[in-house]
């Protein structure tokens, strides 16, 4: 070794007083920027088995394992997690503030047919459900509303133009996520009971 490399390792050392526990984390444990190769390989040491043990586990062939841990393929989303269960992992997903991201929510509602709405959009209530064609007698109309009230299912839409949702999330902020059909039904009562008033 030259003395160039002494004296720089030496400096090195005598800066660890200085370090953050950040900076020590690092040190001890290496950085975390594997990605998903290094997280299948960090699954097959947990489970102590080889590529060919990990494929066998999770039923797949060991060039596929082999594709993963090189980064030229990655594993589904859905393949991930199996391994992180397996390995006894959880992940969890935060924003830029350190708060916790979970996924949004299954029973959100949907429209008419069971379909769901696109997750970006902003879902606003207007009342009870009544198609759009009955419009032509008061009776009918009133008849498809009663029975959506007794059947809780509220008429739900949303803004297609992008400025107009961007005001309104100033205005009110952004929703964590799309409200379930319960709470569109208590919003179409409350609608109800204001214009009654």
């Amino acid at each position: 070794m030259g003395s160039t490399t002494l004296t720089t390792r030496s400096r090195w050392l005598q800066s660890k007083d200085e370090w953050t526990q950040d900076e020590w984390d690092w040190f001890w444990m290496g950085p975390f920027d594997g990605g998903i190769p290094g997280m299948v390989r960090r699954v097959r040491r947990i489970l102590d088995v080889s590529q060919r043990g990990l494929a066998a586990l999770i039923g797949v062939s060991q060039s596929v394992v082999a594709r993963w841990e090189t980064g030229r393929t990655s594993p589904r989303a859905s393949v991930m997690a199996d391994l992180l269960r397996r390995a006894r992992l959880t992940v969890t997903i935060h924003d830029e503030d350190d708060q916790e991201v979970g996924p949004m929510r299954d029973d959100g509602a949907r429209r008419v047919n069971g379909s769901r709405f696109p997750a970006h959009v902003d879902l606003r209530v207007h009342g009870w459900w009544v198609p759009r064609d009955v419009h032509s007698t008061m009776v009918e109309f009133y008849r498809w509303q009663r029975r959506s009230r007794e059947q809780r299912e509220p008429m739900v839409g949303y803004r297609r133009r992008r400025w107009v949702r961007e005001i309104e999330r100033d205005i009110w902020g952004a929703p964590d996520d799309h409200p379930s059909l319960e709470q569109c039904a208590a919003e179409a009562q409350a609608q109800e009971e204001r214009r009654a008033a």
